[in-house]
């Protein structure tokens, strides 16, 4: 049975992207991505050091994820997903809505840009385990259900709007994970890759095996930390 699973949530993955609308209103996938402005970056990121360390390290008492390992492109969608009310906008997520409140202090588009061009610059750190689980399941479960989209080593594929993992916070993936398994990210009209992540979220069988998963994800940061 799990052999097909992998061909059945491809045919899922690109029939979703099909049926999804464009949008009329501005949403974050409208934002062309631009070169940012470094030193402007530099000083609005005194808003998100408070919280994400002056280095974008993170801190994890705060339930801020380390940002400088992540790939520019996916930091301005999220950024511009917040700040237009798209991310962060369920009273059941206090730290989505914390962080949307502070992503509406940056103006427009350019100033997000400017905020990630200068989070590039920063050097990549490498995130605490905090999270155990079976390295060889994880490995199973994730070729079987993840790496279509998010790649061979978890590095992402912008072509598909999938995010890097590797050297994300394990704490932090399995935050996401299940606001997305608990239909409270991921529900804006205007996210669809949001509701793409939601419709696979129910792939794995447990909890254990999303810990399974995150520790093998983890077992991949420093293989390619950018």
């Amino acid at each position: 049975m799990y052999k097909i699973i992998p061909l059945l949530l491809s045919i899922f993955y690109f029939l979703l992207m099909s049926a999804c609308s464009e949008s009329v209103k501005e949403t974050s996938e409208d934002q062309p991505l631009k070169e940012g402005n470094i030193a402007l970056g530099k000083e609005l990121y005194i808003v998100c050091a408070g919280c994400h360390g002056a280095n974008g390290e993170g801190i994890k008492a705060l339930n801020a994820p380390a940002l400088v390992n992540q790939e520019t492109w996916y930091l301005e969608k999220q950024l511009n997903n917040f700040r237009l009310g798209i991310r962060g906008n369920d009273p059941e997520n206090i730290p989505g809505t914390q962080m949307a409140t502070i992503a509406k202090t940056l103006t427009g588009a350019d100033q997000v840009s400017d905020v990630a061009a200068y989070i590039k610059t920063l050097p990549p750190t490498t995130t605490e385990q905090t999270i155990s689980g079976d390295i060889e399941k994880g490995r199973n479960y994730y070729h079987m259900i993840c790496g279509a989209c998010h790649g061979k080593n978890a590095v992402g594929n912008p072509s598909l709007n999938s995010p890097r993992l590797a050297g994300i916070d394990d704490w932090y993936l399995e935050a996401q994970f299940n606001l997305f398994k608990n239909g409270i990210r991921g529900m804006h009209p205007d996210d669809t890759h949001g509701a793409q992540m939601q419709a696979m979220s129910n792939s794995l069988p447990d909890d254990q095996a999303l810990k399974d998963v995150i520790a093998y994800i983890q077992s991949l940061q420093n293989l390619e930390q950018r």
